[in-house]
């Protein structure tokens, strides 16, 4: 493809990520794939970055344009030669992702945001997987991830039925953070990822491992993995920085060590 489906910039700490195309083919879901990975990699190796925005500069970029079930059912040949994922490479960062969702979440591009840590939408967002109506089911993570972030009961209704929700429900049940209207969308992820974007590097880093892992393990080993964590953190500049500005009663100069 000549133009490049995704770009990414870099202001105050914070990459932003933006799909600049609707994923209305697997063609288009192949080339999205590739490039996903290569930027979350670099991402990921960027000690300047320490908040991550994944966006779209278009209302349906995460729908999977007008045929969803079209691309979601898609052919044999479709599946054999489509083997990339969407979700694993934003789940892979080590730092908080925040999605910002202007229009619709659908099929994959759904369970691309699922991967995300933190999702704000606009009032008129829907969501659903509908691959249940093609005859198949969520392949990119949406069967774990929806169950571990709404539950069980309501993830099997979506994912069974496979209809879609708005955005007051999504609120409702969890899969959103929160509801701003189009035009606010923009400044509220902003905001949100610029007051993180201010905290040490090392305990974002270190809390989202100590949320996201615990979720598999035990009560015990959960406590076990936060204490670690903790003591760990207590060795760094950056605590001994955010002790002393507490202290003199100023902002804390975070530098990631």
């Amino acid at each position: 493809m000549a133009a490049k489906i995704l770009t990414c910039h870099k202001k105050e700490h914070v990459a932003f990520i933006s799909i600049n195309a609707v994923l209305n083919d697997q063609v288009a879901i192949s080339y999205l794939s590739d490039e996903l990975h290569d930027i979350c990699s670099i991402v990921r190796s960027d000690n300047e970055v320490r908040v991550v925005v994944v966006t779209s500069s278009l209302d349906a970029a995460f729908s999977l344009g007008k045929d969803v079930i079209s691309v979601v059912s898609g052919t044999e040949e479709d599946a054999g030669s489509h083997s990339g994922t969407l979700a694993e490479p934003i789940a892979k960062i080590n730092k908080p992702v925040i999605a910002g969702i202007n229009g619709n979440a659908i099929g994959l591009g759904l369970e691309l945001i699922l991967a995300c840590d933190i999702r704000i939408c606009t009032e008129t967002s829907r969501f659903g997987l509908p691959h249940i109506k093609a005859g198949s089911i969520p392949g990119d993570g949406g069967t774990q991830r929806l169950s571990r972030l709404v539950g069980k009961g309501k993830a099997m209704e979506l994912i069974l039925t496979g209809d879609l929700i708005d955005a007051q429900e999504a609120d409702r049940i969890g899969l959103v953070n929160r509801i701003v209207s189009p035009l606010e969308l923009n400044d509220a992820v902003s905001d949100l990822s610029r007051k993180m974007a201010a905290k040490s590097p090392i305990a974002l880093k270190y809390a989202k491992e100590a949320v996201h892992d615990g979720m598999d393990l035990s009560l015990a080993q959960g406590l076990r993995l936060e204490a670690d964590l903790y003591f760990l953190l207590h060795t760094t500049e950056d605590r001994r920085e955010g002790v002393k500005a507490f202290q003199e009663k100023r902002q804390p100069e975070f530098k990631g060590k």
